[in-house]
């Protein structure tokens, strides 16, 4: 079935702490999508169950954190026989748990920072990343540059509800390479103005710098791009993700964290990548709606 005669329900909203994030690229899908014909019926995912109109022919999926980009939801569409964007039930909870995707990414050979889970003994030295195992959009997460820092830091963590992750932080630059199907877009260098690329950086108009195509080598590009392209399939993702990376001062990169349900906003990464390679937004939603559709066709969930 081509994209444009599909009926479409855009799920957004949800019950993390990126409900509002989501809410904004669920707007921004439903607007592309309908400029370009596609019957579009959008959904404010409230509770942890979606409730999927009748007659759908396939849901795109702009939940971000728990409920969304976890395997909840797409195990929940596959028990129903609901098509749906992105990645699997399986691979979408191995990429969200930080810790899991690093051990699946180091059996296949991924540069990774070494990291482990946290727990209120460890006593690493700073600098290092005190994170969330499971959550997006950088809450939750602290640099820890200095000793005074580390008592903060461990008094916020143990306020979280959920486990944290300490990691070896890289000082460098940030890039991040959105991979659609089997297609690395362009590497996208982010430069925050001040602090690191934070949820309030990530999401304040001119608070970070956006550098598509990345200001480096096309050699370098086309290393980093094989580098995300390797990490998105060690985890089994399909269809669309974005991978982070961090490149320290002698050039060496080491992947982050892989996005099985990336930003869709004005802001997000993605559709700057895609712009650069050439693909305007709604075609963007059209490509994952297209390659979402043969995963399902093909059996794979």
């Amino acid at each position: 079935m081509k994209p444009e005669k599909m009926k479409v329900a855009v799920l957004a909203g949800g019950v993390s702490g990126e409900r509002e994030i989501s809410q904004k690229s669920g707007a921004a899908v439903a607007k592309a999508l309908r400029s370009v014909g596609v019957r579009v019926i959008e959904v404010d995912v409230k509770t942890a169950s979606a409730d999927v109109p009748a007659g759908t022919d396939i849901c795109f999926l702009c939940l971000h954190g728990a409920y969304g980009e976890d395997g909840t939801i797409q195990a929940e569409l596959d028990a129903k026989g609901i098509v749906y964007t992105g990645s699997g039930a399986e691979a979408s909870a191995l990429a969200f748990d930080k810790l899991k995707a690093k051990e699946a990414m180091a059996v296949a050979g991924v540069p990774l920072a070494e990291g482990m889970e946290w727990n209120p003994e460890n006593d690493w030295v700073p600098p290092y990343v005190l994170k969330p195992v499971a959550d997006g959009s950088s809450l939750g997460v602290h640099l820890v540059r200095t000793e005074e820092e580390v008592n903060k830091a461990k008094k916020e963590a143990k306020g979280w509800k959920g486990a944290m992750m300490i990691e070896r932080l890289i000082e460098g630059a940030e890039m991040t390479v959105g991979i659609l199907g089997d297609q690395a877009l362009p590497v996208v260098e982010v430069r925050p103005g001040k602090g690191f690329y934070d949820f309030r950086n990530k999401y304040t108009v001119g608070a970070t710098q956006y550098l598509c195509p990345a200001p480096i080598e096309k050699e370098k590009a086309t290393v980093f791009q094989e580098l995300a392209l390797k990490a998105h399939r060690a985890l089994g993702c399909e269809v669309v993700s974005r991978v982070d990376l961090m490149v320290d001062a002698a050039g060496q990169a080491v992947v982050l964290e892989v996005n099985t349900l990336p930003g869709m906003t004005d802001l997000s990464l993605l559709p700057r990548a895609g712009r650069a390679a050439g693909i305007d937004f709604a075609s963007l939603c059209l490509r994952i709606m297209a390659l979402s559709w043969e995963r399902n066709r093909k059996g794979v969930t």
